[in-house]
């Protein structure tokens, strides 16, 4: 049936195979990520109207507000890409929205770059489309942080490391060494990637040729250039970052047993609709399997010792050192699977089959964006969300309307509950800083009493004790404060929703006392050290 619906075709079905015809030429991929990013961006605008953005963003927003070769809580990367996002775009819902989607719509362009050196045609197309039916470029993606902003930069370094073994040309080993520099700079799970490119090289057989060309140093020198300032900013700083990624390593062999169980099954989970589909599209073909699993080429199978590599060494690393594995952390690592699968085959793949999947996902983002979003976003008026995204725009308004009424200056600098702080931040006017270190960010330091003088708010949901004692702790350093209790309550085009109480607390500025959000990061810091 699918060689006959290819010599004679539906109706139907001719638009979508002169689509096809447009890869070779350069279009149809284009066409496929724009139309991808925008139907998705639409979906997040509806499902997430009347909510703010998730506190992941809103954090990467805030840390990237102040440019630096390091944060203390994160590497640096997703700080810059929502910084040089916000510098060209404006600063709303819809733009960081766009952002999130503009980074997996990227993501899929450089995994386009990988299959292509391995396939022509379809092909290329239908190794997107399976990705597009994995939760990891649209809902993974719309969470934009430390994991998410990686979605791009590993297929980019791979590709990078790709053309770098086989040309062995100067232009690629560079190319290998800054980007996967770049994903160390996004996350440092990403030694696992850098750590499988080494492994790939060793275990190839043409690794002789490799290793003793001039390629693999270069990039080797070119990663540690470009990492350098990160690095002298881990040694002058005492290495906060660092330090958080290691605090995921306090798990029991027991723990770490079950996290590498979750982890395996997650990442098996996120791939079972793409690898249902394939099945029904390979049939009986799939006995060809290890055939053409011994056929691989070289460079499917420099690819395949890369995959490998980057569930192994998690799992090892995992199981001897206790650390956490969640395996939304490998979900940027999907694309690897994906292509070895498509790319790997040596049997035709017919372009029935392609324009199938091709409407299986154009039908699914359809009812996301027509019937699912619209659903998600009712719901969430009425029930709300665990971390309150619900309230943050209004509350970030009324306590910037209150401060203005008490004070008669803009808000320099706001704390309190994380979510509140950095919603408050984002969605005020006055853009006031989040006040509290990230080296420190879930401690609940008291800030200098000299930090007050300057002018600062905090934000609380009612009902969080820790919050609420800290708050009651800051009213005693406080010389003059109010607090106040006030109840935001959601709205979705124009029903009214869920409401839940917020108090505020507004230490106005005292005389002769200079506002600097900088300078209050510092007394906060010094008063967790008992400098105060």
């Amino acid at each position: 049936m699918a060689e006959r619906s290819d010599r004679a075709p539906a109706r139907w079905r001719r638009p979508l195979l002169r689509w096809l015809d447009g890869v070779e030429t350069g279009w149809a991929v284009p066409l496929l990520i724009a139309c991808f990013v925008a139907v998705w961006t639409l979906y997040l605008a509806i499902a997430y109207a009347g909510s703010g953005l998730h506190p992941d963003t809103l954090e990467a927003w805030t840390l990237g507000r102040s440019f630096a070769f390091g944060y203390d809580k994160h590497p640096p990367l997703m700080g810059w890409v929502a910084a040089s996002w916000t510098f060209i775009f404006p600063l709303s819902d819809l733009s960081l929205q766009l952002m999130a989607m503009a980074n997996a719509g990227l993501a899929l362009f450089f995994v386009d770059c990988v299959a292509r050196q391995f396939v022509t045609g379809h092909k290329r197309i239908l190794v997107l489309l399976l990705l597009m039916l994995t939760p990891a470029y649209q809902f993974h993606a719309q969470r934009f942080n430390a994991n998410a902003v990686l979605l791009a930069i590993w297929p980019l370094a791979t590709w990078c490391f790709l053309r770098a073994f086989e040309t062995r040309s100067a232009f690629w080993a560079v190319a290998a060494g800054c980007s996967a520099a770049l994903a160390m700079v996004g996350k440092y799970y990403s030694i696992f990637l850098v750590a499988s490119f080494a492994l790939a090289a060793l275990a190839h057989p043409a690794r002789r040729a490799y290793l003793t060309s001039a390629s693999p140093w270069i990039s080797v020198v070119t990663g540690f250039a470009v990492l350098s300032p990160h690095i002298y900013w881990l040694a002058t700083t005492g290495a906060s970052s660092f330090d958080y990624a290691l605090s995921h390593a306090n798990g029991s062999p027991l723990s770490s047993l079950a996290d590498v169980k979750n982890f395996l099954l997650g990442l098996v989970a996120a791939v079972s609709v793409a690898a249902v589909i394939w099945v029904l599209i390979s049939g009986t073909r799939l006995k060809q399997f290890p055939a053409d699993f011994v056929a691989m080429s070289s460079g499917l199978r420099l690819l395949f010792y890369v995959a490998i590599g980057t569930i192994i060494l998690p799992v090892v690393t995992s199981l001897a050192m206790g650390t956490d594995l969640p395996s939304l952390w490998a979900l940027q690592g999907l694309f690897l699977f994906v292509v070895l699968v498509v790319c790997g085959t040596r049997y035709p793949i017919e372009r029935f089959y392609t324009v199938n999947v091709a409407v299986i996902v154009a039908g699914i983002a359809l009812v996301a964006v027509l019937v699912a979003a619209p659903i998600h976003a009712r719901y969430r008026n009425i029930n709300g969300y665990e971390e309150g995204r619900n309230f943050y725009a209004q509350a970030a308004s009324e306590l910037t309307r209150q401060w203005h009424e008490l004070t008669g200056e803009s808000l320099k600098a706001v704390s309190g509950d994380d979510s509140l702080a950095f919603a408050a931040a984002f969605y005020s006017p006055d853009h006031p800083h989040y006040a509290r270190p990230f080296a420190h960010q879930h401690e609940w330091g008291l800030p200098r009493k000299a930090t007050l003088d300057r002018g600062w708010a905090a934000l609380c949901f009612k009902g969080q004790e820790t919050c609420s004692r800290w708050m009651e702790s800051v009213s005693s350093r406080a010389g003059s404060f109010v607090i106040r209790e006030i109840t935001v309550q959601a709205s979705l085009w124009g029903q009214p929703g869920i409401s839940r109480p917020v108090v505020l607390m507004m230490v106005p500025q005292r005389a002769n006392g200079e506002s600097s959000p900088e300078r209050a990061a510092q007394d906060f810091s010094a008063s967790k050290r008992g400098l105060d």
